[in-house]
């Protein structure tokens, strides 16, 4: 009876010292809980083919995060590089000195895929802008697609205003670029109402970006326009610099549009004229 009695005790000062410890433990549990599990989100992984969300001025396919946004100033100086001699053109500091056209846009992701935004410039256009990626370029898709919205109104949304819809198909160059081509339909294109002329353009954007150095790329597109058109079809290359999520392009352009609505209204100014501008965007996320 003694023996058993023995066993009893120890069993029972066994369970009392478990016991004990697994209270001593629960402070600690509580003090450092385990880390919850983040989900990844790939569109936040940079992009070296498409590092931002315009070429120059036509849009590109990348992606941006759910409830992200991203910030873009665009700023086209009025001189004509080619306008007076080379003495003419340093007077005026290439350019720097000449007033310009300027604009300054935002957008946001509202959903995965689905981003909205808003550009005005110093013309007094605003122009609201929707964009939805329909297909990812990866194993099972050689291509990408979005499919584009805008809506464009002068004297700050009082005047003219300028729907248009198209589609944006890209093709990744493994790490070393992108190429685009963006049929794009444009009503209310003739804000003159230049009599016998057309009122939509089929405008086509070709363009694209290559990688020639880890963080510097060369730019370029084209818009000719089918339908209502100018003699002078928009162009403009550039040479871009990406640090983190800022981007800072500079670039030239043989007119001073940056919205679509005034690329298909006015095209470029004339082929001999090029005008000095940049671009610099910033991403938060």
């Amino acid at each position: 009876m003694s023996k058993v009695r023995g066993c009893g005790g120890a069993g029972v000062r066994g369970l009392t010292l478990g016991l004990a410890l697994v209270l001593a433990a629960v402070p600690a549990m509580a003090q450092n809980p385990p880390a919850p599990v983040v989900e990844d989100d790939p569109d936040k992984d940079p992009n070296p083919s498409q590092p931002d969300f315009t070429i120059v001025n036509l849009p590109t396919t990348l992606r941006l995060p759910k409830f992200s946004s991203a910030f873009r100033v665009t700023h086209r100086f009025g001189r004509p590089l080619g306008a007076g001699d080379f003495g003419d053109l340093a007077g005026d500091l290439f350019g720097l000195d000449a007033g310009g056209q300027i604009g300054l846009e935002y957008r946001f992701g509202l959903a995965s895929g689905l981003q909205a935004g808003i550009l005005r410039t110093s013309n007094k256009t605003i122009e609201f802008f929707g964009q939805y990626n329909v297909v990812q370029q990866g194993d099972t898709a050689p291509i990408g697609l979005d499919v584009v919205a805008r809506y464009a109104g002068t004297n700050n949304f009082r005047n003219v205003y300028t729907p248009s819809l198209g589609v944006v198909v890209s093709r990744e160059l493994g790490r070393h670029g992108a190429v685009y081509l963006e049929p794009i339909w444009v009503h209310n294109s003739n804000p003159l109402d230049l009599p016998g002329d057309d009122n939509d353009s089929l405008l086509i954007g070709f363009g694209t970006r290559l990688r020639i150095r880890p963080t510097v790329y060369v730019v370029g597109e084209f818009s000719p326009r089918v339908g209502y058109d100018t003699p002078t079809h928009y162009a403009s290359f550039g040479i871009e610099k990406r640090a983190g999520g800022h981007s800072f392009q500079l670039n030239f352009s043989n007119g001073l549009s940056s919205t679509l609505a005034d690329i298909a209204s006015f095209g470029g100014t004339d082929y001999d004229d090029w005008y000095l501008g940049f671009n610099i965007s910033r991403k938060f996320f």
